[in-house]
């Protein structure tokens, strides 16, 4: 099966007191709420498909997402947006409050010093 739209949700998990992670952060919630809601919906099942990943990068800003195959990039997600994430994976429009472009420089994470095979944040 071939899905219209691939949307990686970091859920990588760093032990306290170092670097956040966004699974610390509430990704893993937000993996799960959106995972469920795509299921739910008889439009997006087949279409979209919502798997946790690790490391993506811009950890200080997360959790974070990326859909594909637009590259759109989402920052600070929670479960209370699924609705409005799942509302663009429908065909609306990108949810502008979420939306990341890494324009802000606070984060250079191109390190990825996790060596998940994640991509460490190359956009």
């Amino acid at each position: 099966m071939r899905y219209q739209r691939h949307v990686f949700v970091c859920t990588q998990e760093r032990p306290a007191g170092g670097k956040p992670s966004c699974g610390g952060r509430g990704g893993v919630a937000l993996c799960g709420a959106l995972q469920r809601e795509v299921a739910r919906r008889d439009d997006l099942v087949g279409v979209v498909a919502v798997t946790p990943c690790g490391c993506l990068g811009p950890c200080f800003d997360g959790p974070n997402l990326v859909v594909y195959p637009e590259g759109v990039w989402l920052a600070g997600a929670t479960e209370a947006d699924v609705a409005e994430i799942v509302g663009y994976l429908a065909g609306g429009p990108v949810p502008a409050r979420l939306r990341w472009d890494g324009a802000d420089g606070d984060d250079d994470d191109d390190d990825d010093d996790d060596d998940d095979g994640a991509g460490g944040g190359e956009r």
